[in-house]
């Protein structure tokens, strides 16, 4: 069902918007729309402009927020004041202010440390005082690493013919790591060489003691001191937020309440009478919020409220809101899925209910397998709060059903009797065409009968926007339902064998409907009383007509026959079930091997569950709503929940 909406406007002085956002709006669901555009007609309008104060601090506490392991905003609600929530986020700012600033210096030391240890770790089996190195008067020294093909080229071919020391210090898969000697009046020269052959060259700061391994030990050192006084402020900053955790979370709804109420000021308008500014809001509330509402603000003074019941009177489309049973809630994610419904059309999310979990349940008729689903998708909805698993809980209660009227359980079919029949053997003695699955007979009636049903539906929703050719000469009209009731009682009185009453219904009811079908729009012309009745093109209307007129009549042989399916997986279970137990030596007799017969039944039961999940949602899709829905509707999208921000 679709809620009844209405259309409010809210007046009052401009300072006292905050005040009736927080006081009223805020407990209520209303969809704001903009002020300017709904208001075209009202003169003197301009936009409410101001800059958000709360916007700074929200940010701070959303930051503050991160710093959290969990989340604070899940912390019991505190009763702060605006005011309080800012020094609240303000005081703890600047607390870790501080704090991360000395972190950040540490972490930034931290980094230069370890890049220096990753730099001498190379030449640990020097074993040289780095600091007399470094001091070197006239000869040069340089660290670094070369690629082991030119390495081995180098001392091939280039090592005995230069002025140069090399110590080869460490080697890995790619590398090669080295410090060369270099006499200080060659050192461009013998650079520039190194330099070709790839030499990749570290530079060691001078702070260094000792040798290599002293120096990577005393870096070591600094470093571990460094995480560790990283991790006494982290323990700092922990022990400080944990402390004002409750305040904290408090001080974050309490800014983001007023936050997003100070931003109800980008849909509003501001109007001016005589030396006094007034505010202007406007949107959609349901019916019942409306109502109580307006009971609500008639005692004060400073607010006050406009209700527009005539719709047309109004820019915007209503919005739509779903209102329906608990059962079938959650098969309104198929219908977002096509698309919502307008607000004037019919809302098919109870029909698609009941029409889903009918259709799987006679295409997968299993007790046990039926159970299965019925508990699984139960117990995954209370976990999870899946919409899936709860429409597969409803599934699995028609399964369930099915499995009793063909006399299956978990594929056996001599544990019970069938209520009904079993959809395997079940034959039917049809004229011209002889046996026939009694299921397939059953699954087209059943088509037929809800094509009908979904032509009904269409002749409501056209009379309802009012659209004349739609509700009575459409395909799917009042002209339709003539034509389609017409052959299916046809085709019931020849298979029950009474031929010449069919004859009599078929020549009565046969050409009229068509006709009509057939001169939909001028007779649409007619009925709305327009000056031109035919198209000027005579010819090509004509033409065009016989042929709409011929792939309707393929429609509906078509549409009618795609409900076969739904028989054919009936069958289709059972044979499969039937393969399962074969395979498990059930067939034979004896005892049967019980690990194939679970696993089969898993199997069946997910792969086979899946595809006629898939199958009916396309009838549902293709054979139902595009019949009479259109799901052009808009989603009803609340400023804020009820009950939101009462803290």
């Amino acid at each position: 069902m679709i809620e009844k909406m209405k259309f409010l406007s809210i007046t009052g002085p401009k300072d006292d918007i905050d005040r009736v956002v927080e006081q009223y709006l805020s407990k209520y669901e209303i969809q704001l729309e903009n002020a300017l555009s709904e208001l075209k007609t009202v003169g003197s309008l301009r936009p409410f402009l101001e800059t958000n104060p709360y916007k700074g601090e929200l940010q701070t506490a959303e930051q503050l927020i991160g710093s959290f392991q969990g989340s604070p905003a899940d912390e019991p609600a505190k009763k702060v004041s605006l005011s309080q929530a800012v020094s609240i986020v303000r005081e703890l700012d600047s607390q870790l202010k501080d704090l991360n600033e000395k972190k950040e210096e540490l972490e930034r030391q931290a980094n230069v440390l370890s890049v220096s240890m990753n730099n001498v770790i190379p030449f640990a089996n020097l074993n040289y005082d780095l600091k007399d190195l470094l001091h070197f008067k006239y000869v040069k020294f340089r660290f670094g690493r070369m690629p082991h093909d030119y390495y081995q080229k180098f001392m091939t071919y280039v090592y005995n013919t230069i002025d140069t020391v090399v110590h080869t210090c460490q080697e890995d898969a790619d590398y090669v790591w080295i410090v060369y000697f270099v006499p200080e009046a060659l050192c461009d020269k013998i650079d520039a060489i190194y330099a070709s052959l790839h030499f990749e060259r570290f530079f060691l700061p001078d702070e260094y003691e000792g040798t290599p391994v002293e120096a990577t030990h005393e870096l070591e050192k600094r470093l571990a001191d460094a995480c560790g006084q990283i991790r006494d402020i982290d323990s700092q900053i922990a022990a400080v937020l944990d402390s004002r955790k409750t305040d904290l979370a408090a001080a974050y709804q309490k800014l983001k309440t007023y936050s997003t109420n100070f931003d109800v000021r980008k849909l509003a308008a501001c109007t001016k009478h005589d030396e006094h500014t007034f505010y202007i809001l406007c949107g959609w509330m349901s019916k019942t919020d409306a109502d109580a509402f307006q009971k609500e603000i008639e005692q004060d003074g400073n607010a006050f409220c406009f209700v527009e019941n005539n719709h047309d009177n109004i820019f915007s489309k209503p919005p739509t809101k779903l209102k329906n049973p608990r059962l079938f809630k959650p098969f309104e994610m198929f219908i977002r899925m096509y698309g919502l419904p307008s607000y004037d059309e019919f809302d098919p999310t109870m029909i698609l209910g009941l029409t889903y979990s009918f259709l799987f349940g006679f295409m997968f008729g299993d007790v046990g397998q039926g159970l299965c689903l019925l508990i699984g998708g139960f117990l995954l909805y209370r976990a999870k709060k899946m919409n899936l698993a709860a429409i597969i809980s409803c599934c699995g209660v028609f399964s369930t059903i099915f499995g009793f009227l063909f006399g299956s359980v978990f594929g056996f079919e001599n544990i019970i009797e069938p209520v009904w029949l079993h959809p395997k053997s079940a034959m039917t003695k049809l004229p011209f065409i002889g046996n026939l699955n009694t299921v397939f007979v059953v699954a087209v009636a059943m088509g037929m009968f809800i094509v009908l049903m979904t032509m009904i539906l269409n002749v409501i929703n056209s009379l309802r926007t009012h659209d004349v050719e739609k509700a009575w000469f459409d395909t799917n009209g009042a002209a339709g339902i003539v034509f389609y009731s017409a052959l299916t009682v046809t085709v019931f009185l020849y298979m029950s064998g009474r031929a010449l009453p069919a004859t009599i219904v078929l020549a009565v009811m046969f050409l009229l409907p068509l006709l009509a079908i057939f001169f939909k729009e001028p007779l649409t012309a007619l009925v709305e009383k327009k000056a031109r009745i035919m198209p000027e093109k005579k010819g090509m209307f004509f033409v065009q007509g016989f042929f709409e007129l011929f792939e309707v009549l393929l429609s509906y042989f078509s549409n009618t026959l795609s409900f076969v399916r739904v028989g054919a997986f009936a069958v289709s279970h059972a044979a499969m079930m039937e393969v399962v137990l074969m395979l498990a030596g059930a067939e034979a007799g004896g005892n049967p091997n019980w690990l194939v017969i679970i696993l089969g039944n898993l199997f069946v039961c997910g792969m086979e569950g899946l595809i006629v999940g898939i199958q009916v949602l396309r009838l549902e899709y293709y054979e139902l709503f595009s019949r009479f829905y259109k799901g052009t509707g808009r989603e009803f999208k609340p400023y804020g929940q009820k009950d939101q921000n009462k803290a």
